[in-house]
C-alpha cells in the first residue's frame, strides 16, 4: 500500500532538511509525490473548472509559459501536501524569525491562513505551471500581500531527459557586498525543492545575516515541463 502524503512528510529527515536550508538556502526533498499524484496533476491542468486564474507570462514580461492558480477548495493532494508540509517549515521559519526578532508564525497552517484572511488576502496561491520548447521563467519572488511566509515548495511532475530538456530550476542569491551565487537544480519526478520566498539567514563570523533570493526556470529545450507549486500564503 502506498504510503499517504502525510506518512511520506512525517518520514522526511526533517533535521537535515533544516540544516540544509541553513547551510545551502534550499533543500531537495526524494519521493513527495509518487508517478500516479504527478500523472493526475498534469492531468488536471486542461480542467479550468480546477482553477481560479490563467497567467501567460509573456504579456506581463515573466517569460514565456503560463501557469494556473488552483480555486479553493484545492485539489486533496494540494491540500495535504499545503497542510502538512508547513507546521514542520513552520519550525525552521521560527528559527529565522528568532534570529532576527520577528513575530513567530503560528504551529498550525489554518490559524496563518485565518491571519491572512483578515488581512485582505483571500486567494488561493498554490499553482500549477506548463512549459513547452522556448518558454522559461525570470527571475522572481511570489509575494502577494504584506503577509508572506518565508519557505515555498516546488514539486516536480515530468521525468528529465525522457519527457523533457532543459528547464533546469534556477536560484540566485545576492550576498551582501559579494557576487551574486546561481544554483541551478534539475529534480527527478515526484521530488521537490525547498527554498526561500524572499530571504535565507545565513551564519557568518559575525553572526547572522539574510540575503535575498529570486528563483526562475531556464528555457525548456523539448518535450513538456509541468510542476506544482506550494506557496503558504494567500494572496489579496
Amino acid at each position: 500500500m502506498q504510503a499517504t502524503i502525510e506518512q511520506r512528510v512525517e518520514s522526511l529527515l526533517w533535521d537535515h532538511v533544516r540544516d540544509s536550508l541553513w547551510r545551502d538556502g534550499y533543500a531537495l526533498i526524494p519521493n513527495l509525490l509518487n508517478s500516479s499524484e504527478c500523472d493526475e496533476l498534469v492531468a488536471s491542468y486542461a480542467d479550468d473548472t480546477a482553477f481560479r486564474s490563467r497567467i501567460v507570462m509573456a504579456r506581463f514580461g515573466f517569460g514565456r509559459g503560463e501557469y494556473k492558480y488552483f480555486r479553493y477548495p484545492l485539489p486533496k493532494i494540494v491540500a495535504d501536501l499545503r497542510e502538512n508540509l508547513y507546521p514542520r517549515l513552520a519550525r525552521v521559519a521560527n528559527s529565522w524569525a528568532t534570529e532576527t526578532k520577528k513575530k513567530l508564525f503560528p504551529e498550525k497552517h489554518s490559524v496563518y491562513l485565518k491571519a491572512c484572511h483578515a488581512a485582505g488576502q483571500r486567494k488561493p496561491t498554490p499553482l500549477l505551471l506548463k512549459y513547452e520548447p522556448g518558454d522559461f521563467n525570470c527571475l522572481h519572488q511570489d509575494l502577494y500581500g504584506e503577509m508572506a511566509f518565508p519557505l515555498q515548495v516546488t514539486a516536480f511532475l515530468n521525468r528529465p531527459g525522457a519527457d523533457y530538456e532543459g528547464g533546469e530550476f534556477v536560484l540566485v542569491e545576492q550576498r551582501p557586498r559579494m557576487q551574486s551565487r546561481a544554483i541551478v537544480i534539475l529534480p527527478n519526478q515526484g521530488e521537490a525543492v525547498i527554498f526561500p520566498t524572499r530571504y535565507r539567514m545565513v551564519r557568518g563570523t559575525r553572526g547572522v545575516y539574510r540575503t535575498n533570493l529570486r528563483h526562475g526556470v531556464s528555457e525548456l529545450r523539448s518535450g513538456k515541463r509541468y510542476t506544482l507549486g506550494i506557496i503558504f500564503h494567500d494572496a489579496e
